[in-house]
């Protein structure tokens, strides 16, 4: 029956040293991967935007975290299909680390201090919602624009 994600179909006939003909089938393997697309300038306000909410207290930011990156990096890309800004952190996943250091890393590119920074939701997930408290979905997309890398 072949392994998940995989279609299989007969493609042609094979002929034997022998001189008898048989089928043969062929495999398709379809593989799905969780792509972070880098970004520009130019198309931010219109894709990047989507990982923004606005809250209460604040702002609401949906993020993809990659623990023990080589280097740290926030906004670190986009995923289109989670709609969330990428994230890398040093840090491992271990006890915490990670997250501590996802909201010291969002408090200084961002410019506010850590407290004003917390995770909402997907403390033991990769997919993170965090609050940022004091600033507007306008403000904080504004400073995320200012932030991004050049391509």
């Amino acid at each position: 029956m072949g392994q998940p994600g995989c279609a299989t179909g007969i493609a042609r006939l094979r002929v034997l040293s022998t001189g008898e003909e048989r089928q043969q089938p062929l495999v398709i393997r379809v593989c799905l991967s969780r792509a972070t697309l880098p970004f520009t300038k130019g198309w931010f306000m219109s894709t990047m935007a989507d990982a923004l909410f606005d809250d209460a207290d604040g702002a609401l930011l949906s993020v993809e975290v990659s623990a023990g990156a080589k280097s740290n990096l926030f906004p670190a890309g986009y995923n289109e299909w989670r709609k969330a800004i990428g994230c890398r952190v040093t840090a491992p996943a271990v006890d915490g680390k990670a997250n501590k250091a996802v909201v010291w890393l969002i408090s200084t590119t961002i410019g506010v201090p850590a407290s004003a920074v917390s995770i909402v939701s997907g403390v033991t997930s990769s997919q993170k919602k965090v609050r940022i408290i004091g600033v507007t979905r306008t403000q904080l997309s504004n400073l995320l624009l200012s932030k991004s890398p050049e391509k």
